[in-house]
């Protein structure tokens, strides 16, 4: 096959696609397929239903390419002008959607995370008290732009920072984020810092970008103080947003037992601790050591409060008392076969499951299932404004 690499197609732009792309077809003569004929062509800064002429990126010589929009023939009536001008072809790869507004944006998420549960989720559907096809993905407080509290940056060869491209190594010089607060960026930009070398970058309460700095932070009626590197959600409503999903849903009783998994500085857990009482017990479990002391710190005050250095996955089998309610938190690649398994062992009475991939979410519920769980509530969250990213928890709770 030949090989498309710099080749330029007019593509018919069709659905989203997980991971921030849309899903085209080229013919051989570099024109539109048709009737779903013709390569698979995974096109970004595009919008379903325009007509758009794009330059291959990236053809790894198999059933599909990858390309990226370079002019909008027909363009869609949810297209806007992106703010940030490094968002866009050969920029920085940090956002997919600043080209679509903001309604249109959650709505090409909604797309996807019902796509990736219909496909994935398997029995959960079957099982679910609630349409799984029906989720929404919602809007958080704040608006797309200057959200982000925290950032990483990449260090060029010549101690230039910035972030880098998409599906790439390659640093893009910028010189402000759309998504950090206005200006807070630029006095960092214009540093200079050892070559190859990435940095934390965190804006404080006063609206200060800080490299490798601590942040004091309020969530579910606590403050926190964080070492640097902790864990933290970088969008500012959404540690509240879950907190108090789990105190919607957890239900955990009064003298019982309530674990948080995942459980970073113990956010989730200080809401089931409010549940459980000074007579019940929360036991956190978490790997990272940073998290586990900022957290002990900040619950210093809730006695029924233990937390549990080490990797989830390892520690459930473990963990004494099992627990009546669990709230896990997994990384991106979500929980697996193996710790559903082990969870399920331990019989909670209902888990409050919070994920950051549909994907992976689609295969936990379906894993779920299996081991005698269905879902009972769904909620998705704009958590992360102009990307292709999202938050969702789910309710479930064990038959019989």
């Amino acid at each position: 096959m030949t090989d498309w690499t710099d080749r330029m197609l007019e593509l018919l732009v069709g659905p989203v696609a997980h991971g921030g792309h849309f899903v085209a077809r080229a013919a051989e003569d570099g024109t539109p397929g048709v009737d779903g004929d013709g390569r698979v062509v995974f096109v970004r800064h595009a919008l379903p239903g325009e007509r758009v002429r794009a330059v291959v990126t990236e053809d790894p010589g198999g059933a599909f390419c990858r390309a990226d929009t370079v002019a909008v023939l027909d363009p869609s009536p949810d297209r806007v002008e992106p703010p940030c001008p490094w968002a866009g072809p050969g920029g920085c790869g940090g956002c997919d959607f600043q080209h679509a507004s903001a309604p249109a944006q959650r709505d090409l998420k909604t797309a996807v995370l019902r796509e990736q549960l219909e496909r994935l989720a398997g029995p959960a559907a079957e099982l679910s008290t609630v349409p799984l096809h029906e989720v929404v993905v919602e809007e958080l407080p704040g608006g797309p732009l200057g959200w982000r509290t925290r950032a990483r940056l990449a260090v060029d060869d010549a101690g230039v920072p910035g972030l880098r491209a998409h599906r790439s190594h390659d640093v893009c010089e910028i010189a402000d984020c759309s998504l950090v607060p206005a200006g807070a960026l630029e006095p960092v930009l214009e540093q200079r810092f050892a070559p190859r070398t990435e940095l934390e970058v965190t804006v404080g309460a006063d609206g200060a970008a800080r490299v490798g700095a601590g942040a004091t932070v309020r969530a579910a009626g606590r403050t926190w103080e964080l070492s640097p590197g902790t864990f933290w959600q970088v969008h500012p409503a959404l540690a509240d947003t879950l907190a108090g999903v789990v105190g919607d849903w957890a239900d955990a009783p009064a003298g019982g037992v309530g674990w948080d998994l995942y459980g970073g500085v113990g956010l989730l857990g200080s809401v089931l601790a409010g549940q459980v009482g000074p007579d019940g017990r929360v036991l956190v479990v978490e790997s990272s050591r940073s998290a586990v002391r900022d957290g002990r710190a900040a619950l210093a005050d809730l006695p029924q409060v233990s937390f549990v250095p080490g990797r989830a996955e390892r520690e459930i089998a473990r963990l004494s008392p099992s627990p009546d309610v669990v709230v896990s938190d997994p990384p991106r690649a979500g929980l697996g076969a193996a710790t559903v398994r082990a969870l399920a062992d331990r019989a909670p009475r209902r888990v409050v499951h919070v994920a950051c991939d549909p994907a992976a979410l689609g295969r936990d519920l379906a894993l779920f299932a299996g081991v005698g769980y269905r879902v009972r509530a769904l909620r998705g969250f704009d958590a992360f404004p102009m990307t292709h990213h999202m938050e969702a928890a789910v309710l479930l709770e064990r038959l019989g």
